[in-house]
């Protein structure tokens, strides 16, 4: 199999279940992002953090995988099993957010992203994925799309940025409070 096909040549490609549509049709923006989103939360992992967040990391980039399928799928009886998102994979993230918040000290104010390339890295996640969840509950609009889909793009969101505290703490790097000039 050749990994160009030229089909998408004139600015159309295809949907599971053989659909074609622009390249900028909202589905395609909405997996596009989840795309995006996974490469970089693939660098993330690359990055020195605990062994822990690293395979659950892995885990979340299985499940993206998951969430692009579902979005890419235009079809009520498609001849392929499309994977889901149960309610198990968006409990697997609260009990993660759970277990890292529990090593925090209490969020007093909003936080500025730096101070380590992991804890960056973990706000431009963040921000794509709220990217992604915004486009997917723009898709859901016009088509269905599954509640879970939605509901696992908004905990992550909240997963990446506890993260980003969670890494801050392990490379012993001093939270940036936000002091608003008022």
């Amino acid at each position: 199999m050749k990994i160009y096909t030229k089909t998408g040549d004139k600015g159309t490609t295809s949907l599971i279940g053989g659909k074609r549509v622009a390249k900028y049709h909202p589905r395609i923006e909405a997996y596009g992002t989840v795309d995006e989103l996974m490469a970089f939360i693939a660098l993330l992992r690359d990055q020195d953090i605990p062994e822990q967040s690293k395979a659950n990391l892995l885990e979340v980039l299985d499940r993206l995988m998951s969430c692009a399928s579902i979005l890419a799928a235009d079809c009520t009886d498609c001849n392929v099993k499309i994977p889901q998102i149960p309610l198990s994979d968006i409990e697997f993230l609260e009990n993660e957010i759970d277990r890292m918040e529990a090593t925090l000290e209490p969020l007093t104010s909003f936080v500025l992203p730096g101070g380590h390339q992991a804890v960056s890295l973990c706000h431009v996640t963040r921000t794509i994925c709220r990217r992604a969840e915004r486009l997917t509950i723009q898709l859901s609009e016009e088509t269905p799309v599954p509640e879970n889909v939605i509901k696992y793009l908004n905990r992550l969101s909240d997963y990446l940025f506890v993260s980003s505290r969670f890494f801050g703490k392990f490379h012993k790097i001093q939270q940036i409070n936000w002091k608003p000039r008022v």
